[in-house]
C-alpha cells in the first residue's frame, strides 16, 4: 500500500462515482439496448479523457467518466462495484497509465474481454515505467496523440462511421489551437519565468511555456505521493514566497494538508499570486481544451498582473 492511502491527510475520497459526460449529451452506463443500437461503449478513467472520447464519438459514443469530482484525489481512488460494472462494460478505455489509475488495470483484469480496446496514454506517448510525472494530459503533445488512438480504434469497432470519427478528430485538434497558441505567446513574452508549486501537476505545462519551476521535483514527488518533505526542502520552498523568487505559485486544491496550507499562507502573505490547478476538469462550463487554456489564461494573469485564481 502506498505512503498516500496510509495516512490520514485532509483529501476527499469518492468510492463508487460514475458520472455521465455530459457535454455532448452522452447516457451514463452501457446497456444492452445502447450496444444493440450500434453505439460505442466506452469509459475514461479521468473526466478530461472522456471528455476527448466524446468529443470525436459524438452521438456514436456513449461514454462514462470514473473520476469526475475536482476534490478527489485521483491517487487514492477505491473502485467500487458499480465502478467496475461500467468498466467490464465498456467496449473502448482510455485510461493515464503511469501508476495514476491502476484501479483501472484491476477491474480489467477481473473481467477480460479480447475485444475491448484499451488506451493506456502513457504507453501511447511511448513513456517508460515509472515515469515520475503521471499528470500527462498538461502535455501538449499528449491529446493530439490520445485523440489518434481514439479514433483508430473508434474507426474499428464502427468502420461504418470512421470518416465521422476522423472528421471530429482533425475538428478537435484545431480547437487545441488556441492552448498551444497561448502557450507558445507566454515563453515569448515572459521567458524563464520563477514559479513554484506543489506537486508536479501542471509542470508539463509549465516547462512547454518556458517557466523554471524553482520547487525541487523532490519536495513535489513527495507530496504527490504523501510523504512528508524534509525539514530542508520545505525551508528551501519557504524561501522562495519570503523572499520573493518566484512570480507565481501554482497550487493544487485537490490534494492539500497542512504543509501545502501553509505554502499557501505564506504565498498570499508574501504577495505571490496563487494559481490553483486540477487533476479532474473543473465543472462546469469546461471541456478539455477549455480547461487548459483558462490554465495558462491563469498563469499569464498572475505573472502580468498579479491576480490570484483560486477557482476556475
Amino acid at each position: 500500500m502506498s505512503p498516500r492511502l496510509l495516512r490520514a491527510r485532509n483529501r476527499a475520497k469518492v468510492v463508487g462515482l460514475c458520472a455521465c459526460v455530459t457535454l455532448l449529451g452522452c447516457a451514463c452506463s452501457a446497456t444492452p439496448s445502447t450496444q444493440s443500437r450500434g453505439v460505442v461503449v466506452a469509459v475514461g478513467a479521468e473526466s478530461q479523457y472522456a471528455n476527448v472520447i466524446a468529443q470525436i464519438g459524438g452521438r456514436y459514443v456513449e461514454v462514462t467518466a470514473v473520476l469526475t469530482n475536482p476534490n478527489t484525489d485521483p491517487h487514492s481512488f477505491e473502485a467500487s462495484p458499480s465502478v467496475a460494472a461500467v468498466v467490464s462494460a465498456a467496449q473502448l478505455i482510455v485510461q493515464n497509465g503511469a501508476d495514476y489509475d491502476t484501479f483501472m488495470n484491476t477491474i480489467e483484469a477481473a473481467s477480460p474481454d479480447p475485444k475491448r480496446k484499451v488506451i493506456d496514454v502513457q504507453r501511447t506517448l511511448g513513456l517508460p515505467s515509472g515515469t515520475p510525472n503521471p499528470h500527462l494530459w498538461y502535455s501538449p503533445r499528449t491529446m493530439p496523440a490520445v485523440g489518434t488512438a481514439i479514433t483508430g480504434d473508434l474507426s474499428g469497432l464502427d468502420p461504418a462511421h470512421a470518416a465521422y470519427f476522423r472528421e471530429n478528430l482533425a475538428e478537435f485538434d484545431r480547437s487545441l489551437t488556441p492552448w498551444l497558441q497561448a502557450i507558445s505567446n507566454f515563453k515569448a513574452r515572459y521567458p524563464r519565468t520563477p514559479v513554484a508549486s506543489t506537486e508536479p501537476v501542471a509542470d508539463y505545462m509549465l516547462e512547454a511555456a518556458g517557466t523554471d519551476n524553482e520547487t525541487p521535483f523532490a519536495l513535489q514527488a513527495d507530496i504527490m505521493n504523501g510523504v512528508d518533505p524534509p525539514p530542508e526542502d520545505i525551508t528551501l520552498q519557504d524561501r522562495l514566497f519570503t523572499e520573493h523568487k518566484v512570480k507565481v505559485f501554482l497550487y493544487n486544491e485537490q490534494v492539500t494538508d497542512s504543509i501545502t496550507q501553509s505554502f499557501l499562507g505564506l504565498a498570499k502573505a508574501s504577495g505571490i499570486p496563487v494559481v490553483c490547478v486540477y487533476e479532474t476538469m473543473p465543472t462546469p462550463g469546461y471541456d478539455y481544451q477549455t480547461w487548459m487554456l483558462a490554465e495558462v489564461q491563469a498563469l499569464e494573469k498572475a505573472v502580468a498582473s498579479k491576480v490570484s485564481t483560486g477557482r476556475l
